[in-house]
């Protein structure tokens, strides 16, 4: 049965992760409440951010940017598309 949790993204009961995404204690409170639909959403956004700003996962500066809006998107409110970014219609 799967794990049910109340997500902050989505201010509803919806299906947990089945693990824990994240190091650390920010990966717990995403385990704890952050849905998986939130998550995929999330993971198509952190692409878009990578993509438009040519980021590396593999630089520190970036990697804090990355968790930044990370921490913004999903329990902030929402985090913005990155300048002049339009999407594909």
């Amino acid at each position: 049965m799967p794990r049910t949790v109340f997500c902050q993204y989505e201010q509803r009961d919806t299906e947990g992760l089945d693990f824990v995404p994240y190091p650390g204690e920010l990966g717990q409170r995403i385990f704890n409440q952050i849905g998986k639909s939130a998550w995929s959403k999330w993971l198509a956004h952190q692409t878009m951010l990578i993509n438009e700003n040519r980021l590396s996962p593999r630089d520190p500066q970036h990697r804090a940017f990355l968790e930044a809006e990370l921490e913004k998107y999903l329990f902030g409110g929402g985090a913005e598309a990155p300048a002049g970014f339009v999407p594909e219609a």
